[in-house]
């Protein structure tokens, strides 16, 4: 729990505030970009949020913060903020909220799917809350978890515990010793269901995966996200933990696909035409490519 004790002397002055616990995931400034900020290592309120909707989604940051680094000076109602989760992004997909510390705050995402094409789907693990559980259950359970790498796992095992689904992880990740019941190998594509292909992207990790949902939503855990700053795609060049090379030639893999949105664990969520994604990843490619050689630089998530 935040404590005003701790409190960063780089917060807005106000009931909102952000304490010297942060890890700076970057969870809040994507939740409630209008009130946090990233002043370096971590995050703090830039200004208190003005209105009903911004209270709503500082307090969403809130119950999402890892490390529950967000605290408040005076009394809050919290459950407007954990009743918004999982939030919908499009259609059927939802960001879980609720992240995890053991996943350095990673976002994770729910796809409801009728039992007859194959049922709910985690797109990794959110940390393993009673509120959020409670809202899977209504939504149908859990079917499948799909694992992108091994750093996003989290509680992978007790929702597997609470719903009985079938976790799917590539073997270069340790998916036969942490028990996984579908283990992908090699680099080619494996079609997990009709709309849901797994497709290996080495590099981040050894067995880094992307999920493609529908040829329209690909999940990226941290292959993949978007980049405000630059306005195209980006890798983490700062947070590779095998090889840079290898990541670049999975990038270029993913060319030989079509997708809409980009939903990643760390980084931005961006959606644009299929032409559009494609114009963006080969930018991204081309930087990566021109980076190579260069020295290791901090995580880029802006």
């Amino acid at each position: 729990m935040a404590t005003p004790a701790k409190r960063l002397p780089e917060n807005a002055p106000g009931d909102f505030y952000v304490d010297s616990t942060c890890i700076d995931c970057d969870a809040c400034r994507q939740i409630a970009p209008a009130t946090f900020r990233d002043h370096g290592d971590q995050s703090s309120v830039a200004r208190q949020p003005a209105s009903d909707d911004e209270v709503r989604r500082a307090l969403m940051a809130l119950v999402a913060c890892p490390t529950a680094s967000i605290g408040t000076s005076r009394a809050y109602d919290a459950n407007a903020g954990a009743e918004a989760f999982p939030c919908p992004v499009a259609e059927n997909v939802y960001f879980c909220g609720f992240t995890s510390e053991a996943s350095f705050g990673a976002w994770s995402y729910l796809l409801t799917r009728p039992a007859e094409a194959g049922g709910n789907v985690l797109v990794d693990s959110p940390r393993y809350a009673t509120r959020l559980v409670r809202k899977m259950e209504q939504a149908g359970g859990v079917s499948k978890m799909f694992l992108t790498h091994a750093d996003d796992i989290a509680d992978h095992s007790r929702f597997n515990e609470r719903f009985g689904c079938e976790r799917v992880m590539h073997a270069r990740d340790g998916a036969v010793r942490r028990g996984m019941e579908r283990i992908i190998e090699g680099e080619e594509p494996v079609q997990l269901d009709d709309d849901l292909l797994a497709i290996p992207t080495p590099g981040h990790t050894r067995g880094s995966t992307v999920l493609l949902y529908r040829d329209k939503y690909l999940f990226t855990g941290d292959h993949l996200a978007w980049s405000p700053a630059r306005g195209t795609l980006t890798a983490f060049r700062g947070a590779c933990w095998d090889s840079w090379e290898e990541q670049i030639r999975s990038m270029e893999r993913l060319l030989d696909y079509r997708f809409e949105w980009v939903l990643p664990g760390h980084g931005r969520i961006h959606h644009d035409a299929p032409g559009a994604m494609r114009a963006h990843l080969e930018r991204c490619i081309a930087w990566m490519k021109r980076s190579a050689s260069d020295v290791i630089a901090p995580r880029d998530r802006d």
